[in-house]
């Protein structure tokens, strides 16, 4: 039952307006997002309701929200290519994700990797129910628009796989109602791992002041960064799985995913170097990827009213598709509509 806009399939995502956006969010996601939105319907939220399930300071989600809108515009999300909106613009999302809830199973939410690695790191009394929940909600989000594809990083791919069982589960007991989306991963980068410790990925909320380049690092602070990046004792550069290379093995797909180069040409490349010229090399391929980023970031926070804009624009037209598909599957379960 998918929907299409000029024959085209419909894609969605978003990435939560917390701590802050990170190169692994730009090559996980937004460069993705960017690439994909001439050949689809695309459809890019900033999710803010997932945010809540880690209390926030009201201020700073607010003013998150706007600087996650303003970085995907700065990435190269064109408006007139992709609708862009605030989730919790969107009734719809909550409401649907309530009826979903209903109809996952505990085991199902009590099997999700990411709920018992955050859980496992507080105490069972102050685990918030909106954390067993998220995926319920992002269930919610890619089934309203019958997305038919999802770009996430791979860590997000069994959320999609419960997605699918939930719609799935769905259809069968009411009736064919929702798209079965497919998962959308980078070919490079779909996961970059943290400069200081390169076995755990990259954190846009992480206390370690080496752990990530954010995207509005400060140019020279960025390279810095990169720098000082974990690498080891070995002097081969080259792709690997080992753990103990680790460190070289994110700098070069960092390295990769920038420059779009093939494994072979990156090797051939840097064969006979050292871990220094790496490490320039990926620092100033990372700068010139933010530089202009940052350029275009500061000129929409400094333009008034044209952010707001594009995200009522936004609003409207998720709206139109959200609240049918809603109304849809109220009807299906069996809801009174209103007179």
């Amino acid at each position: 039952m998918s929907e299409v806009s000029n024959g085209k399939p419909r894609v969605l995502s978003g990435i939560q307006p917390s701590g802050n956006l990170t190169i692994g969010n730009y090559l996980g996601a937004l460069k993705q997002w960017v690439e994909v939105q001439r050949d689809y319907d695309c459809f890019y939220c900033v999710v803010d309701l997932h945010a809540i399930t880690a209390a926030q300071d009201p201020e700073e989600l607010r003013q998150k929200t706007r600087e996650s809108a303003a970085i995907y515009i700065a990435s190269g999300i064109d408006p007139e290519l992709s609708t862009i909106f605030v989730q919790s613009h969107i009734p719809a999302h909550s409401e649907l994700a309530w009826m979903l809830t209903c109809m996952a199973p505990l085991g199902w939410l009590n099997r999700m990797t990411q709920f018992k690695d955050k859980a496992g790191k507080q105490a069972q009394e102050s685990i918030g129910a909106g954390l067993l929940n998220y995926p319920s909600l992002m269930a919610a989000d890619i089934l309203l628009y019958h997305a038919d594809l999802v770009p996430v990083g791979d860590d997000q791919n069994q959320h999609l796989e419960f997605t699918r069982d939930l719609a799935q589960r769905f259809n069968h007991r009411y009736g064919e109602t929702f798209t079965l989306p497919s998962v959308m991963n980078p070919q490079a980068g779909a996961r970059i791992m943290g400069l200081d410790r390169p076995t755990a990925k990259m954190s846009k909320s992480d206390e370690s002041e080496h752990h990530a380049v954010y995207l509005l690092d400060d140019l020279t602070r960025a390279r810095k960064k990169i720098m000082r990046a974990v690498t080891d004792s070995q002097r081969e550069i080259r792709f690997s799985d080992d753990a103990e290379r680790a460190g070289v093995n994110n700098l070069l797909t960092i390295y990769q995913a920038i420059t779009n180069k093939r494994p072979d040409e990156i090797e051939a490349h840097f064969a006979g170097k050292g871990y220094g010229d790496l490490k320039r090399a990926v620092a100033d391929c990372v700068v010139d990827t933010l530089e202009p980023l940052q350029a275009r970031y500061n000129e929409l926070m400094n333009e008034d009213g044209y952010l707001d804009s594009v995200l009522k624009i936004g609003r409207e037209k998720a709206a139109a598709i959200a609240e049918a598909t809603l109304k849809l599957a109220q009807d299906r379960m069996g809801f009174l509509a209103p007179s």
